[in-house]
């Protein structure tokens, strides 16, 4: 006799099973049509999900799975993974770093849609592009006004001011091996100054500094808790602060700022993903500036005419006027190695 409970049983079963099977074979399918897309970003965590919001809402199919760390450890996790690397794009990303990449074959490049609207100091010059940036940041010096005033410090107007003895184990700075904003800093110092007395000041002003920390933001973040009073971070890092309640003065050079380029590119792959091509068009789009245009003084494409609070009334004049990132990208390994040679001894622990 034919038990009809058993035969429900197994035909149930065999039911969960095949819509089990076929859902990992559509997920399978999903993957292989590209919609999870996989960027590497330098972008604060903070601005991240603020900026992507507006391309989940035209998207909402496609999975964007998002790994971020400092430009310098993104930038060595490429070359590392080379060919085999799962990113698909590089999202915010210093252009010097990217230069670095496209040297070693793993940019495609691609020009994406509206790219005549961006700013010509925003994009590689190659047609197409290797990268095309979102905004540019510059270095600048964060005060802890409170700290600075208690402590009896003098102000700061000038890389020079750093040097004074007053400052002697008060400045904290990024390490520019794991750091971009740390490298554009020693970048735009040695192109300012030469590079022999670019170092020279380097080695005085290593005398004042107290930590190196791998992150770019860092510095800024101390001197706005007051742990240290002086931190040599960017532009937005300090702005942010400052915007948060912090007792911090943003101080951009008389001499003029290092900056590079947050830019993005696409990895070079045997399969890229059309998806991959959608985000950097979306990527320089006016609703993806607008996102961003309350941060940085110098976008990619001009939305608007206010300048954020905090920064310089004539962002572009306050920039170093000979800042060739290609030189900086050529001599990226060689600067790294000389500068870690000489102060490495006080960046922080991992």
């Amino acid at each position: 006799m034919i038990n009809l409970s058993d035969q429900i049983g197994k035909a149930w079963k065999f039911a969960l099973l095949l819509i089990a099977v076929t859902a990992v074979f559509a997920a399978a399918a999903a993957h292989a049509a590209g919609k999870e897309l996989i960027v590497y970003t330098a972008l604060e965590n903070e601005q991240i999900n603020k900026y992507l919001a507006t391309f989940k809402e035209a998207n909402p199919d496609i999975d964007v799975k998002i790994v971020r760390d400092s430009t310098g450890i993104i930038t060595a996790k490429l070359l590392a993974e080379g060919a085999n690397t799962p990113a698909d794009v590089v999202w915010g990303t210093a252009a010097s770093s990217l230069l670095v990449l496209e040297k070693r074959g793993l940019i495609e490049p691609y020009a994406p849609k509206g790219l005549d609207r961006v700013e010509k100091m925003l994009k590689d010059t190659a047609n197409p592009p290797a990268w095309v940036g979102i905004d540019a940041w510059e270095c600048a010096i964060v005060v802890n006004t409170a700290e600075a005033k208690a402590q009896g410090l003098p102000a700061i107007k000038s890389y020079k001011d750093l040097l004074r003895p007053e400052f002697k184990g008060k400045i904290v700075m990024s390490n520019p091996n794991s750091s971009g904003t740390g490298f554009l800093a020693v970048s735009g110092i040695l192109q300012l100054m030469g590079e022999r007395a670019g170092f020279e000041y380097l080695d005085k002003l290593h005398e004042n500094i107290a930590l190196y920390t791998h992150s770019g933001s860092a510095p800024a973040k101390k001197a706005a808790s007051g742990e240290f009073p002086v931190g040599i971070s960017y532009g937005y890092a300090g702005v942010n602060q400052k915007k948060k309640g912090a007792p911090v003065e943003i101080v951009f050079p008389v001499e003029g700022s290092g900056w590079d380029v947050e830019a993005n590119a696409l990895i070079k792959k045997k399969n890229i993903k059309p998806e991959a091509k959608k985000f950097l068009d979306w990527a320089i789009s006016d609703r993806a500036i607008n996102a961003l245009k309350d941060d940085y003084a110098i976008t990619a494409v001009k939305v608007g005419n206010s300048i954020p609070e905090g920064y310089s009334k004539e962002p572009l004049s306050q920039l170093v006027k000979k800042n060739d990132l290609r030189w900086a990208a050529q001599n990226r390994d060689r600067l790294l190695k000389e500068w870690a040679s000489r102060y490495e001894g006080k960046t922080e622990a991992k």
